[in-house]
């Protein structure tokens, strides 16, 4: 049996998409492309949109049916990181047996400088690499979202989930991030009531771990002065990255140096001062290996990167960050807890042992915020694993949470109030335990293929 099983499999993942039948990348599709007239869009205002496949790419790249009822697309207006406008695009995925009543912004953790790895792009089937070279390969563009999503998903909630880096993929830009997350979040309210079914007084959160984390907790910083209309009924935010100068420091060598290199090159995409820094101070002999290393998306920035020293590619050495423009740029766009307190209740999860994001500097978050008061933080810390453990051992919680806010229940905690708990491995609450449940039949959907909401809402 096992062998004929596993036989079957890699004859099904060295099967590979017919190339005609892919979709265009973002760098070629004609409905990415930014109108002049940009600046006379109001924030949040669609430009243009698509209704696409309901097909959705596997977690491996397997052909089989991955599916929810409709997927539809948006190019809309926001704002980037120096206050001008400009387009990004979101994509709207309705389950089947849809709740109009519930909508979750999700975050991906993209994570790359490239833009032909934003998941407007990703999520469409057709879009990865065949075989083995899809799921460890350069080109890789495996997501370990895509088991969250579809766990969201079989809730049967809207999902908005956007392209937050902007059309340039400016990787680790928060006020970019920020204010792109925020606007699809306009653009899915404004189009949802009136073509997808959503209700109008549908409730809204956000969730997003790591780099999905970092466009979350941007967007509700800065909520409160940007889309100050907008009702958010809480977010979760797991692996928190507080202190982007912090994470660059810490995964230097390590397996994740590799993000390094994106993060640099999506910042100077943001800023232009950045961009000349580095031409002024990456060695002549190593200048086309930088930008290199960081081209991919997640899987080959990491593969490209790993164990590199990001210091030894600047003429100062280790001092290259502490330099001027990129200590100024890393203190404008890597810093939480600056441009605003968030309105709505958080629910943050981090793993003591966070080897891309130390728990210290959530810590501190937290601690920075409570001290201020006005805020509502419910914050687990794990004495156990790391950063990509954490991202499973802390989801069952953090979607319970997230459904609960959606259903309208009270807060475990006093509205405007703040709780710390160190765990192991996890607390499971007896209401998350079907959601354990659903988590796995998410896994083994996006493996195996399945309807992502039929039937499942009521686990």
């Amino acid at each position: 049996m096992f062998p004929s099983l596993l036989g079957y499999f890699v004859a099904l993942i060295t099967l590979t998409v017919a190339q005609d039948s892919r979709p265009l990348p973002p760098s070629q599709d004609p409905f990415y492309q930014q109108p002049e007239n940009i600046s006379n869009y109001a924030p949040g205002a669609v430009i243009r949109s698509r209704q696409v496949s309901n097909r959705l790419q596997p977690f491996l790249p397997l052909p089989v049916d991955v599916s929810v009822k409709e997927v539809h697309q948006y190019l809309y207006r926001t704002t980037d990181s120096l206050g001008d406008a400009v387009a990004a695009a979101t994509t709207i995925l309705v389950p089947y047996d849809a709740d109009p009543n519930k909508l979750l912004s999700y975050q991906t953790a993209y994570d790359s400088a490239n833009p032909d790895c934003s998941p407007s792009y990703t999520l469409r089937f057709g879009t990865a690499e065949g075989g083995l070279a899809g799921i460890v390969g350069p080109n890789s563009t495996l997501s370990i979202d895509t088991p969250f999503l579809a766990a969201s998903l079989n809730q049967g909630w809207y999902v908005v989930t956007s392209d937050y880096e902007g059309l340039e993929a400016q990787f680790v830009a928060g006020l970019q991030a920020g204010y792109a997350t925020l606007d699809s979040v306009r653009v899915a309210l404004a189009v949802g009531p009136s073509t997808l079914g959503l209700s109008p007084t549908a409730r809204y959160a956000m969730w997003g771990y790591s780099g999905g984390s970092l466009a979350s907790e941007w967007a509700a910083e800065l909520a409160a002065s940007y889309a100050p209309e907008l009702r958010f009924e809480g977010a979760a935010l797991g692996g928190l990255i507080a202190n982007v100068t912090a994470v660059a420091t810490t995964i230097n060598k390590s397996l994740f140096a590799g993000l390094g290199f994106a993060g640099i090159i999506g910042l100077s995409r943001a800023y232009p001062n950045l961009t000349d820094y580095l031409e002024a101070s990456l060695l002549p002999d190593k200048r086309d290996e930088f930008f290199e290393r960081g081209s991919y998306c997640l899987v080959g920035n990491t593969l490209a990167g790993a164990g590199q020293d990001l210091y030894s590619y600047f003429s100062t050495g280790e001092g290259a960050l502490s330099d001027p423009v990129p200590a100024s740029v890393l203190a404008a766009a890597g810093q939480m807890g600056v441009y605003g307190t968030p309105q709505m209740p958080l629910y943050i999860y981090h793993a003591r042992g966070d080897e891309v994001s130390p728990s210290v500097e959530t810590d501190e978050y937290v601690q920075q915020f409570c001290a201020q008061g006005g805020v509502t933080i419910e914050y687990y810390r794990n004495l156990f694993g790391e950063h990509a453990t954490e991202a499973i051992l802390g989801s069952a919680n953090a979607l319970g949470w997230v459904a609960d806010r959606l259903d309208g229940k009270p807060l475990e905690t006093t509205t405007g109030t703040c709780k710390t708990e160190n765990i192991f491995i996890s607390t499971i609450e007896p209401d998350t335990i079907p959601l354990i449940g659903l988590e796995l039949i998410s896994v083994i959907q996006t493996i195996l293929g399945g309807m992502l909401g039929e039937g499942l809402p009521g686990l």
